[in-house]
């Protein structure tokens, strides 16, 4: 199911994308042997479906993509919240620099822009952007 809505967010989220490389049997393969493995993995469910997931890896949140149906209703946020719970200080994050979508609701969650890349760190060579939150210093009494 993850990696169900992990294809179908990007395709419906990230037009630009060059076509996919790997099919569902390959993103499948790639959830379970690696991001399962090396990740603390949310899952957002409505009912008795999943409708989106978060990936965290230290303090880099790796995924967090939602079925396309479901995106504006809050449940990106609730996955956001929940990474931020298992990295209280920091979280980081790469975003595509055309996804303005994302970017915005990043930034609406205190997110800033760390640096810029050319798309040389990424499999589909698109320039991407780092984001990181950074957690407020609590007042002094």
């Amino acid at each position: 199911m993850i990696a169900r809505i992990h294809l179908d967010s990007r395709a419906a989220t990230m037009p630009y994308l060059p076509p996919p490389r790997h099919g569902h049997e390959d993103v499948t393969r790639w959830i379970e042997d690696v991001v399962l493995k090396t990740c603390r993995v949310w899952v957002a469910v409505r009912g008795t479906e999943v409708v989106g997931y978060a990936a965290l890896e230290g303090d880099m949140l790796e995924h967090l993509y939602l079925r396309p149906d479901v995106r504006r209703r809050g449940i990106g946020t609730l996955l956001l919240d929940e990474a931020r719970r298992h990295s209280p200080h920091a979280l980081s994050l790469y975003v595509f620099q055309r996804n303005t979508e994302a970017r915005a609701f990043y930034e609406r969650h205190g997110f800033r822009v760390l640096d810029t890349s050319d798309g040389g760190r990424n499999m589909e060579n698109l320039p991407d952007m780092t984001l990181r939150w950074t957690a407020s210093p609590d007042p002094a009494p």
